[in-house]
């Protein structure tokens, strides 16, 4: 007779008390949790058990050091056993957390007794067994002289037949003992769901606001004939006071390693480059050196350390783009042709996007000698972290294989857990979230190209769920290689519009340098820059925009140094799960709430109103949902404008008018009177 299928069927153990769908959870627990220090993490479970009987549940976290502390969870929904609590690190490291149900004596007992004694029923019998339970929780769970004294006048109290029954439930189902037995339950028949790897990191790893440069166009400068003269280490340096006085926390350089000639591309990607082009920096490699080197034209490592080092005095640190990729001229052509494909006719294969070509850039291919691809490429990281580099901006991280990258963050992690890695992936969603499943803090987003209200709301909310547990967004307005039609034609309002809801939709973003002058044609076909920077210098004048400057007043730097100030005021903007969207009749308009619980315990709110039509100004009703704000529907509040210092009082219905006429975008602190 054959057996059941279930019965050899592999099956996990549901345990004494089922604690199933505990999140947050990586695929099953394979791969850890991530955030950051001081971020608060929800975690939810159902818990259930057969019966009538109590049933509780707590999060047993577990520190980097080995010390475990017990957190009592919430039920916030009894018909669906839905169990939740929150948790908090104090310190970077490996941590770990499990959700434990348990049964609850007291619980049980403390149901039961109130509605036997208040009937008459049982009067003695329920309070004994009050007694009894009392005296387990002093007997199994360790407490401190005064806590026992709490629980042993109870028991007392319970068996003193003096006393009227009622009075002596009060003494041992309220007060000092609820609490005692809050704070230090009895817990029986324990039931661990299994343990869930949580990696807490340096807050800048979630939030942070980053600064794109190329050095090069630093202090480059043109001659009346026409002859340009590139910038340097030290002239990029002389940019960045500018830079951080704009609020920025990470000044990112794109490559500046040596430049090859073979193929080199022309202004706008032209397939002929004259003797005086520069190139793109990303063909890397020529005889100076490959990805362990310094482009001549910029200078030396002694000048690259003279340039971290003035970032740190300012407070800025420094990211490196690393482009896995070399020009035909990289000595490791040469030195390892078997890293690179050959084609049938014998050639190197260079890199395609079709219809797109690079003719000047050859891919790895990491299948012929992965070690000595892996170990190489880790070299080359280890020299850039030598001189003072602590972010890595990956360029294209989705042509190179996953589990390179999971080998290579986690191998510079061991001794420099500091290093963040961004990755600029923009590609298919299952590569975009595996990418951050095994090491990169953070990613890209296709946040450029969501314009409507429904699809920034609904893009925000799957990056503010499940996948906030693994992958950071970064919003970027533009970067060198996006200039999208609603930037090239929105005008002034497109600008600080999109940069408003980089800068507050999630905790971390980007911006590219130039996007303070509203640089906006696009080259012919595609939807990046003209005389884009990949190929050519670029002299920004920016002297012109500063007081008494010729184009005094046309730079929205100050824009942005107040968002900066803004973000840095409201630690309800560092946080990237606390969104609230709320409605508001004209389509065109985006309100969203974030709202963070301060150390003292006052909450920070902001409101952010952001007209998306850039053509027009928009009058409409906004419709908050006061519970999210911690408010009652009949509350009002002073919301202050901090763009313009503006205020208003508010409620639960407010008239708003955003757009070209004044400011597109409100960001609004909730004053509670």
């Amino acid at each position: 007779m054959s057996s059941h299928p279930l019965s050899t069927a592999p099956q996990t153990p549901v345990g004494r008390i089922p604690v199933l769908a505990v999140t947050p959870s990586v695929d099953g627990g394979l791969r850890p949790v991530a955030s950051v220090v001081g971020e608060p993490i929800p975690v939810t479970a159902t818990v259930f058990r057969e019966g009538h009987d109590a049933v509780n549940a707590s999060v047993a976290v577990t520190d980097p050091a080995g010390t475990t502390t017990y957190l009592p969870m919430t039920c916030t929904n009894v018909g669906l056993s839905r169990w939740e609590a929150t948790i908090v690190a104090d310190r970077e490291g490996l941590w770990s957390f499990t959700v434990e149900g348990w049964s609850d004596p007291y619980g049980t007992w403390h149901h039961d007794a109130v509605i036997k004694v208040e009937a008459g029923i049982d009067v003695e019998l329920m309070l004994e067994e009050g007694a009894r339970v009392l005296e387990r929780a002093i007997e199994r769970v360790e407490r401190s002289p005064e806590q026992r004294a709490i629980l042993t006048g109870a028991i007392a109290a319970l068996r003193d037949t003096t006393r009227d029954p009622r009075e002596r439930l009060y003494v041992a189902a309220s007060g000092p003992v609820e609490h005692e037995l809050t704070a230090r339950p009895l817990r029986e028949l324990v039931s661990p769901a299994p343990a869930q790897s949580w990696l807490v990191e340096r807050p800048l790893a979630l939030c942070g606001a980053w600064y794109e440069i190329f050095p090069r166009s630093e202090g480059a400068y043109q001659d009346e004939d026409g002859t340009w003269h590139t910038g340097t280490l030290r002239t990029a340096a002389e940019r960045l006071p500018a830079i951080a006085e704009m609020g920025f926390d990470v000044v990112y350089l794109t490559p500046i390693h040596p430049i090859g000639t073979t193929n080199r591309k022309g202004p706008n990607n032209t397939l002929t480059a004259g003797p005086l082009d520069v190139g793109s920096p990303y063909a890397i490699g020529a005889e100076a050196g490959g990805h362990d080197a310094i482009e001549p034209s910029l200078g030396t490592f002694e000048d690259f350390d003279a340039f971290v080092a003035r970032a740190r005095e300012l407070g800025l640190e420094v990211a490196l783009d690393i482009a896995l990729q070399c020009s035909p001229d990289h000595p490791w052509v040469t030195e390892h042709p078997e890293w690179f494909t050959t084609r049938a006719d014998g050639t190197i294969a260079y890199a395609e996007n079709p219809p797109k070509k690079y003719q000047d850039i050859y891919p790895l291919n990491f299948d012929n000698d992965p070690a000595g691809i892996y170990q190489a490429v880790r070299d080359v990281i280890q020299v850039w972290i030598d001189h003072g580099v602590t972010l890595f901006r990956v360029d294209n991280p989705h042509t190179k294989p996953v589990e390179f990258w999971q080998w290579l963050i986690a191998d510079v992690a061991q001794d420099h857990p500091e290093t963040i890695w961004l990755a600029e992936a923009f590609t298919k969603p299952a590569m975009m979230h595996t990418l951050g499943k095994i090491g990169f803090q953070q990613s890209y987003t296709y946040f450029a190209w969501r314009n409507q209200r429904w699809e920034l709301e609904e893009y925000v909310r799957e990056l503010a769920g499940d996948a906030a547990s693994y992958m950071r967004p970064s919003f970027w307005p533009t970067t060198h290689d996006i200039l999208t039609p609603y930037m090239q034609f929105g005008g002034p309002a497109a600008w600080k519009a999109r940069a408003a809801l980089a800068a507050t939709l999630v905790p971390t973003y980007g911006i590219y340098a130039g996007y303070e002058l509203m640089e906006c044609v696009a080259r012919p076909g595609a939807e990046e820059q003209i005389d884009n920077e990949k190929y050519q210098l670029k002299d920004r004048r920016w002297a012109d925009y500063e007081p008494g400057g010729a184009k005094e007043g046309q730079s929205l730097a100050g824009y942005l140094r107040r968002l900066n100030e803004i973000r840095r005021a409201h630690p309800s903007l560092h946080l990237l799960r606390n969104i609230t969207f709320h409605h508001c009749d004209d389509e065109n308009i985006i309100v969203f709430s974030k709202t963070a619980t301060l150390p003292d315990g006052r909450e920070d709110t902001v409101i952010v109103v952001a007209n998306l039509d850039p053509h027009s100004t928009r009058e409409s009703w906004v419709h908050l949902d006061m519970g999210a704000l911690g408010l009652g529907p009949d509350d009002g509040f002073v919301a202050r404008d901090e763009i313009t210092g503006a205020e208003w009082h508010w409620g639960q219905h407010d008239f708003v008018r955003v757009g070209r006429e004044g400011e597109p975008v409100h960001v609004i602190h909730v004053r509670r009177f």
